[in-house]
């Protein structure tokens, strides 16, 4: 009943898109709208106490829990994906692109957490280290905001789970609004063209399948084969994360590891990806058995669940405080605008052969989610002619390797004394220095070799 209702308010939203012309033109994606739609029906069910043997037909720990494991789902089936490669190199640039998402992470967590550390002062109801949720909504989505707000929520911050995933959602009307703003003012300037309108491409039989893949469908379908991928790693992320939090029995570090569940996920993607390719390098695999078209379209499905339920799990109670308003205000709006000219300064000097692009989809991506991130990048490159499309993917998998600082950050930062909050801005603040280092000095590096 309840993923009904949840594909029912995903049609709605699609009609609602099409026809209204506002919605359509600053690319509101079908699953932010729906979960809007979605949450006023929630209510509705609420007070209207709509039951089906006693219980209501919508529960919000449902819609919670749709959140938390969609998000896992979405990442090891982008981790799944080989990396396309040209003349035997990977295409785009995943170790700069991995820098910049995880700096950009970490300069909304220092300004977060500085925000909501001078605001606490005055707002009593509010957590000084709640500042943190930012990176976790704006640069993770709505899933990791809802599963760091609620570890937050069992620290004291109440309502933390809501405020995180109103974090998200603020995140991706800036995803919308001010990416297209980006892209209507470059297209005036003449730097781009914008297409016109939705169209149909035409896919072709190589876009979905390689001549030594698995056919279609024969003894099991193609698509079984890629699901039951996902879902096997999945298992074994699940087990790993059981495993080490029985070992290790302490609450805040259980809480961390089952918090980011998609990391755990996308390492296990990554390593079956690999032992795949030596199977298949050493002939004991003979096809392919990945698919990247379908890979992709599994991302897609469970992402536009992901969002849907996150809006809808959204407590407005929770929130009812002036104190939690007021901030969500200030904190969306600076660390909106720090990461549209953040992402505008840094993309200029690293990606200078497809800037635009690539501010596309990664301001999409760092304020709302992947999907984001795509629906704008399809508005001036719909064909994915360069490698922007390809720096998501790449770009998250190396991002894991360098986003080991929040993991210890998320684990303390809620611990009694000061030192413990200030201490991990000013490790944030190093992480970001060291980053940024390396970030230019490659980048400088390769605008020589130009030259």
């Amino acid at each position: 009943m309840q993923f009904g209702i949840i594909a029912l308010m995903l049609m709605i939203a699609n009609i609602v898109r099409r026809k209204v012309k506002i919605f359509r033109n600053l690319l509101f994606p079908t699953s932010i709208i729906a979960g809007f739609i979605g949450l006023a029906v929630r209510y509705m069910i609420s007070g209207l106490d709509i039951r089906i043997d006693g219980v209501l037909i919508l529960d919000v720990n449902f819609l919670k829990m749709i959140t938390y494991h969609t998000i896992a789902l979405g990442f090891i089936a982008m981790g799944l994906k080989t990396p396309q490669k040209v003349e035997g190199q990977v295409r785009g640039k995943p170790f700069k692109t991995g820098l910049i998402i995880v700096n950009t992470y970490l300069l909304q967590g220092i300004v977060g957490v500085v925000l909501t550390a001078v605001l606490a002062i005055g707002f009593t109801k509010l957590a000084p280290y709640s500042g943190l949720l930012t990176p976790m909504g704006y640069g993770q989505g709505p899933g990791q905001a809802g599963n760091i707000g609620y570890l937050f929520e069992q620290q004291g911050f109440v309502g933390g789970q809501s405020f995180g995933l109103a974090i998200a959602t603020l995140g991706t009307l800036w995803a919308c609004i001010a990416g297209i703003f980006y892209i209507n003012r470059r297209a005036k300037e003449g730097k781009l063209l914008r297409a016109s309108e939705e169209t149909s491409s035409n896919v072709h039989t190589e876009d979905i399948e390689t001549t030594d893949e698995i056919p279609v469908s024969e003894a099991i379908d193609k698509m079984s084969i890629q699901i039951i991928l996902v879902t096997l790693v999945y298992m074994v992320s699940y087990l790993f994360m059981k495993g080490i939090t029985t070992v290790i029995n302490v609450p805040a570090f259980t809480g961390l590891i089952w918090g980011f569940n998609f990391i755990f996920g996308m390492l296990f993607a990554i390593l079956f990806r690999v032992i795949i390719a030596k199977l298949r390098k050493s002939k004991l695999m003979k096809r392919k058995y990945t698919n990247e078209y379908m890979l992709n379209r599994i991302t897609g499905v469970v992402f536009d669940y992901m969002i849907v339920a996150s809006i809808m799990a959204i407590d407005i109670e929770m929130l009812s405080s002036v104190d939690l308003w007021v901030t969500l205000a200030i904190l969306s709006t600076v660390v909106g605008f720090l990461t549209y000219f953040y992402l505008k300064f840094v993309i200029k000097r690293v990606y200078p052969e497809y800037e635009h692009e690539a501010f596309a989809a990664l301001f999409g991506n760092l304020t709302g989610t992947a999907s984001n991130g795509i629906a704008l990048l399809r508005e001036i490159d719909p064909d994915f002619k360069t490698p922007a499309a390809d720096d998501l993917v790449t770009g998250s998998s190396a991002a894991v390797m360098f986003g080991a600082p929040l993991l210890v950050i998320t684990a303390i930062i809620y611990l009694d004394g000061w030192y413990y909050l200030w201490g991990s801005v000013a490790f944030m603040i190093i992480c970001f220095t060291v980053f940024s280092y390396f970030l230019f000095k490659k980048a400088n590096v390769n605008k020589k070799r130009v030259k």
